[in-house]
Order: C-alpha cells, then structure tokens, then sequence
C-alpha cells in the first residue's frame, strides 16, 4: 500500500521551500489545519497527512495491534518522512497527542528533522502526586472519561468537544469538534483514546537533540501551563512561548497567532 494513500498525504505551498509537516491530534484530521494553511503556504512546502483511522485515511490499514501504542504512529510518521525525503528535514508540527509522536520519531530518526513545534503538548495527562508532576487529571478522571467513552461516544463527544476546545463564547468551534470527534468510528476512537490519555512520555524529553518549540496556550483544561513548562524544562534547549489563544485547538481558535509562531520558529531554521 502506498504510503501516501494509507495516510492521505498532501503537499502544498511553496516548492523548494523547507518543508513544514502538520500532524493533528485525537479526532480530528487534517482539516483542522485549515486556517493555518495560506500564511504557511507563503513560505513553506507544507506536509499535511491524517492518522490511519481519522479523516480520509486507508481504514484498511488500521489493526489493533498497530495503534495500540504511539509506536504505531511514529512507525507512520517516519514512513512519510521517508517517502518525501527529497523535501529534506522538515519541521514537524504535533498537535496534543501528536506532539509526543514528534518527539518520539525526532528521538529514533533526527536526520529526518529541522526541528518540532509542540502545540498543546501533554508528555502524560495523569497527575503523579508521588513526583509532584501535575498533567490535569486524576487517574480517576481518566477511568471515568474512558468508561464514559466506552458507553456512549456519541454522547461523550457532544459533553467533551466543547471543553476541549474551550472557547464558550464562539459554540460553532466546539461543534465543528463535536462533529470531526462524531465523524471517528467508535472502536478506533476507543483505541486511540487510550493511546492519547494512558502513555507516560515525560522521560522521552530529554532524549530530543532537534531545535524545539513549545507552544503552549494560555487557558487550557486539557494540557495546563504547568505541563508546557514542564516540557520545556526537559528538552535541553528548548524554547517555550505563551500564546494568548485559549483552548486546546489553537490553529481554529487563533489560527493567524498559532501561524505566525510556526512560521516564526521554521523560518529562524534555515
């Protein structure tokens, strides 16, 4: 199977250009990037692809066994990074989930990097009261939202879409999450759920030698300001940034501020 098709792969913008790799996050594809596109496209060749099980990937690619894990993922991510390695290092973008994705493939294959943007990175959700670690949520949290999950998806992405996004007052970014998490199949979601909100990658960070960008918002109920900071101490030179967007989904909510830090951050690569 092409690995192209397996994973919806498209390139755009400018040719030539450094290359910017765009990976989103639980129930969403690449859609989300949308509104991020046409100041990156000015600038850079810009990668956009869906995981296997989101958007309008090969759902014939998609196994249990697989995506069980992130390894899955980042298997994929450096499948693509191989098959279009004449656009040369790219900057990898990674969403929530997909920014650990990112560290975890920048960490196994740097030559394929420029450098990571972590948007709204959580390295792991459950809170480690033993280390003093804070991810938001209690493992309790986590085994009600998952057992919710499991019940009724439908229903769990009407109630959870809209606190991820945040944003009360624009219900119309909310809803297009509601419908991009309703438009998912329910046992792949399941499964990836726990891929997202169950692995522990806080002592992958200090292993990534690509230039990194943390950007983290400033009101987030999924991944907190202690979590970006937290990642930033981590990874040995990094750089963090405070966007003044809201919310998880910073590219629909703030999409000319979260353009502007990616473009920012590749561009100062060349």
């Amino acid at each position: 199977m092409s690995v192209l098709r397996r994973n919806q792969v498209k390139v755009s913008g400018r040719a030539g250009a450094p290359a910017v790799m765009l990976a989103h996050g639980f129930g969403c594809d690449q859609n989300l990037w949308r509104l991020v596109l046409p100041r990156l496209e000015k600038d850079f060749t810009v990668v956009l692809f869906d995981h296997v099980g989101s958007g309008r990937s090969d759902l014939s690619a998609w196994s249990r066994e697989r995506y069980s894990s992130l390894d899955g993922y980042v298997d994929d991510v450096l499948d693509i990074c191989a098959e279009l390695d004449h656009l040369g290092p790219v900057t990898f973008v990674g969403h929530s989930v997909s920014a650990m994705m990112g560290v975890l493939a920048a960490v196994r294959a740097p030559e394929h990097f420029a450098g990571l943007v972590l948007l709204a990175p959580s390295p792991c959700f459950v809170d480690d009261p033993a280390t003093g670690y804070r991810g938001g949520f209690s493992a309790e949290d986590i085994d009600e939202l998952l057992e919710s999950l499991d019940a009724n998806y439908l229903g769990w992405s009407g109630a959870m879409a809209p606190m991820i996004m945040g944003n009360p007052e624009r219900p119309e970014l909310g809803e297009e999450l509601t419908t991009s998490f309703c438009a998912t199949d329910p046992d792949i979601a399941r499964v990836f759920a726990r891929v997202t909100f169950l692995s522990d990658n806080r002592d992958d960070l200090a292993d990534v030698r690509v230039p990194c960008l943390v950007a983290q918002c400033s009101s987030d109920a999924i991944a907190p300001p202690e979590v970006g900071a937290f990642v930033h101490a981590r990874i040995p030179g990094s750089e963090l940034v405070t966007l003044e967007a809201t919310g998880h989904c910073p590219q629909l909510s703030a999409p000319e501020e979260t353009a502007e830090a990616i473009a920012a951050f590749a561009g100062a690569l060349r």
